[in-house]
């Protein structure tokens, strides 16, 4: 699909940000966060293609990572292979971000207490490139739906009125600005979203790859079992979409995705990692994946 002329103002009103976590601590990486735009213009499309194709695949309960196994992965493949139609044709937006272990913050103890939360917010501030906004006829309003976290009211209430605070960060409102109340920052159940069950999906599996689960073994097995091996193949094929829909054959999910030289990038993008790296950390080699020769560090 053609990218739209970006010196015409857009007249798109609003957007909806999805949004999901995954593992807070892993071997070799932590912090997953997952999220995906959606312009409202091409809601009902999005919502559509993916329920009919649920429908179709006779996927009647909640499509999520943990689910798979060989008796759904083909059915998982095909409905996910619609969720990366909808990117590549320019409907949804995705962006993943995590930290790599072998970067450790050096965190206040009132910062690692909040740590989960400043790291959402980053990723809400500077994940789906709001500071590269495209110009708009007027300032379009931002829907945040945040899968349930399932923590207090109070801890909800506080990082609410941080994220509201987007809106008035410099380079968001040089780019023209966005309509962000607290009131459109809301947890929602994955249940009732077709769109966060596909991001689920994709999210699980990169954080399943990032963190060598497709290499283990049940207790005094010798073998992987079964559900591992269907998820590996999920992963794979992931992998391959991620390649199509960016445009990258070597795509590396375990570093930031370079898009320099692509206008308005860290907006216009369709699929992005950002790897988190604190402004004031120390090194930890040992949380470093052992490599093979001259092997990448991030999996392939």
């Amino acid at each position: 699909m053609p990218i739209a002329d970006s010196s015409v103002p857009s007249t798109e009103k609003e957007y909806v940000l999805f949004c999901d976590e995954s593992d807070r601590r892993g071997k070799f990486y932590s912090n997953f966060y997952g999220g995906v735009r959606v312009p409202a213009s091409t809601m009902t499309l999005v919502n559509d293609a993916l329920r009919k194709a649920a429908s179709e695949l006779a996927l009647t309960t909640e499509i999520k990572w943990e689910k798979v196994g060989p008796g759904l992965v083909e059915r998982y493949e095909k409905f996910i292979s619609v969720f990366f139609d909808q990117i590549r044709m320019r409907r949804v937006f995705m962006r993943v971000m995590f930290t790599h272990n072998v970067h450790v913050p050096l965190l206040t103890v009132e910062q690692r207490e909040v740590s989960y939360y400043l790291l959402y917010y980053q990723f809400l501030k500077h994940g789906f490139g709001l500071a590269d906004l495209p110009i708009h006829a007027s300032p379009p309003r931002i829907r945040i739906y945040l899968d349930e976290i399932g923590d207090t009211k109070e801890q909800m209430a506080n990082f609410k009125g941080y994220v509201k605070g987007v809106a008035d960060y410099k380079a968001v409102r040089a780019a023209g600005g966005i309509i962000l109340d607290e009131s459109d920052i809301t947890e929602v159940r994955s249940h009732d979203h077709i769109i966060m069950q596909a991001l689920d999906v994709v999210l699980g599996s990169i954080t399943f790859r990032l963190n060598d689960k497709h290499k283990d073994k049940p207790p005094g097995q010798r073998v992987r079992g079964k559900r591992t091996i269907a998820k590996e193949r999920l992963y794979r094929f992931i992998l391959d979409q991620i390649k199509r829909a960016t445009g990258k054959p070597s795509f590396n999910i375990g570093i930031s995705t370079g898009i320099y030289g692509v206008e308005n990038g860290p907006w216009s993008a369709p699929y992005v990692h950002w790897c988190f790296v604190p402004r004031n950390h120390e090194m930890d080699h040992s949380a470093v994946k052992p490599r093979k020769n001259n092997a990448p560090l991030g999996p392939t």
